[in-house]
């Protein structure tokens, strides 16, 4: 059973701009890597905006956020690792 609706989650950025479905999420909707997901970000405490783009999750349960995604946040990306965002998950 794939995702078949709106989930949301807290995280932390991690290296190289990934961020880490639960295990919980992925167990709960069988979510596998060739399933195409539409993923909203925010950063809390920057309220610019939530950004959205489409991609799929990686074999490890990870997702790689978009370098210009993430320049709508700061000018520089390296002291983003450790930030802490909201993330909605939904089927595309």
């Amino acid at each position: 059973m794939p995702l078949t609706e709106k989930v949301a989650y807290t995280a932390t950025l991690q290296k190289f701009n990934k961020v880490q479905i639960p295990k919980l999420i992925r167990w709960r909707f069988k979510l596998e890597s060739d399933q195409a997901l539409k993923v909203g970000v925010d950063f809390v405490g920057a309220h610019k905006g939530w950004q959205f783009f489409y991609t799929k999750a990686r074999v490890d349960g990870r997702i790689t956020i978009p370098k210009l995604v993430l320049s709508f946040f700061s000018d520089k990306n390296d002291g983003l690792t450790g930030a802490v965002l909201e993330v909605t998950l939904e089927p595309a």
